[in-house]
């Protein structure tokens, strides 16, 4: 194989490689928390998401109409105005693009009778609505208490009254008929897991368990001479732990890097 031939089998490699990147792109989600420390409870619930192949970004709210994604300040609307303080924040309507899914932990009386009626005015509401009307799945913990975190502090009470308990029920009650999943907090990334799978949004691919064990088998022997990842994915299994190569044979950058993660050792043969 003269070097030319060489450089077209690795483009072709590289090309197919971003190709299958590109149609197995892991699902992402983003949470939806009152302030900055009240993701700190759900830090093994990103640890699951990570562990499922889901990436997950954090939205902070930084007061009804303003919020955080990262380094971007978000701020709604007001009554016939428009805010507008970074210039590359999206608006709240347009961040449910970015994600396949939206997770809401905790939800108060107020955001909750918005979503309820279909109105906007803050940035949970207004990302809740364009996320329902363009599909995307909401999961909204059903267990809330109903008062806002800073009200709680404010008033140094943990509850709403009765009546504002029955108001806050009808209001979830209204949400689920919108299409807004409600489900326990303590279980809203595994529900996320779920959804996608029923989706076929996650690969399809069985992760071994430490310490499991696999059938004996015979080690594959590449014949060729340029190894590549494509040809890696085809032919290995789970449970490969070396490969027989003849000596001389060239391996890509690309299945160098596939053999190192996957911890896999190459056997060199002479080629007689």
């Amino acid at each position: 194989m003269d070097v030319k031939e060489m450089i077209t089998a690795i483009t072709r490699e590289l090309l197919a490689q971003m190709a299958q990147e590109q149609k197995l792109a892991s699902p992402k989600v983003l949470y939806l928390f009152c302030d900055s420390t009240a993701h700190e409870p759900f830090l093994d619930q990103f640890i699951t998401l990570k562990n499922h192949g889901i990436c997950h970004d954090l939205l902070f709210l930084d007061g009804e109409t303003s919020s955080w994604l990262g380094m971007h300040r978000i701020e709604c609307g007001g009554a016939g105005k428009l805010i507008a303080i970074d210039e590359y924040a999206p608006a709240p309507l347009e961040v449910p693009s970015e994600y396949d899914a939206i997770i809401v932990p905790e939800i108060d009386l107020d955001n909750a009778a918005r979503v309820a009626s279909g109105m906007k005015g803050t940035v949970k509401a207004e990302i809740v609505l364009a996320a329902l009307v363009t599909g995307k799945p909401v999961f909204v913990g059903e267990d809330a208490p109903g008062i806002k975190r800073t009200d709680r502090r404010t008033l140094q009470t943990v509850s709403l009254p009765p009546a504002y308990q029955a108001l806050f029920a009808r209001h979830l009650s209204a949400m689920r008929e919108l299409g807004v999943q409600l489900r326990p907090q303590r279980q809203l990334a595994e529900d996320a897991i779920a959804w996608f799978r029923k989706q076929e949004l996650l690969p399809a691919t069985e992760q071994r368990q430490p310490g499991q064990a696999g059938e004996p088998q015979e080690e594959p022997e590449f014949a060729g001479r340029l190894l590549t990842a494509e040809w890696l994915r085809a032919n290995l299994t789970s449970t490969t732990s070396s490969l027989v190569i003849k000596k001389g044979a060239i391996v890509s950058p690309l299945a160098a890097d596939m053999l190192r993660e996957k911890g896999i050792a190459l056997q060199f043969i002479s080629k007689g």
